[in-house]
């Protein structure tokens, strides 16, 4: 569900996704009587903050996003609108203007392309020397180092599969990120019961990387299929060892 107008059992609780939600949704809630869990995460509820903090201290904001991506939505919807704007390419930073704002500043999305944001960046740095930048990265470590991983695998592979939901930003930026590191047969798997053989059977090597949000079972799955079909040796490629952790929503202590 996209709305709480749409639960017709409101003496059950909802969970806001890990995208987070408008500031007036968890509002509403509480008007309505909704008991709710906000599982938004962490990483987001920073930008949020981050958001907050410049509106406060009179910034105007740059969000660099995809428009109408559930993160997006809720980000914006944390302050005034006529406070933050969205650039989603190259050719709007360069075309971005101020409308008179003296103090400018960006935040971005959290599952970007890590390249693509920097290209953004870059420009807006350029065209306005005095904007403020996040104090730290925003964009998410697993969708950093998920990144970082296929850029150094996917010049070797003949194919390369991404595990991950279609709607799922940083699984469609590990696709693109592939092909622009030398693997152009690269593609989204957002289904348990797609395995190419025909494709592969073309192939010496593949690749195989996941969306942040992806449970691990089912690369493994896809991996025990590619099993059953052909002859295989599985290496796995690390970048950087992820030992971070998050506090259950404290409703659910």
């Amino acid at each position: 569900m996209e709305e709480l107008n749409e639960i017709s059992d409101k003496t059950r609780p909802v969970i806001f996704s890990a995208h987070g939600v408008p500031k007036h949704v968890p509002e509403e809630a509480e008007k309505i009587n909704i008991q709710y869990i906000d599982a938004t995460c962490p990483l987001v509820s920073k930008v949020h903050r981050e958001a907050e903090q410049l509106h406060k201290n009179d910034f105007k904001i740059i969000l660099i996003g995809h428009k109408n991506h559930p993160e997006v939505i809720g980000t914006m919807g944390q302050i005034p609108s006529k406070s933050i704007d969205l650039i989603e390419t190259k050719e709007q930073a360069e075309k971005y203007k101020l409308n008179g704002a003296e103090k400018i500043a960006y935040i971005t999305q959290t599952t970007l392309s890590v390249d693509e944001t920097e290209e953004i960046a870059k420009i807006l740095r350029k065209r306005f020397p005095k904007i403020k930048s996040p104090i730290k990265e925003d964009i998410c470590y697993a969708t950093t180092n998920r990144q970082m991983a296929v850029k150094k695998i996917a010049p070797m592979c003949d194919m390369f599969f991404v595990i991950g939901s279609k709607n799922s930003s940083n699984s469609q930026r590990l696709v693109e990120v592939a092909s622009q590191a030398g693997c152009k047969k690269s593609e989204l798997i957002h289904s348990e019961n797609e395995l190419p053989i025909d494709k592969i059977k073309e192939c010496k090597t593949i690749g195989i990387s996941s969306g942040a949000s992806a449970p691990e079972i089912l690369v493994q799955n896809f991996i025990d299929k590619i099993k059953r079909n052909f002859i295989t040796n599985v290496e796995e490629v690390k970048i950087i060892e992820e030992n971070v952790t998050f506090k259950t929503p404290g409703k659910l202590n």
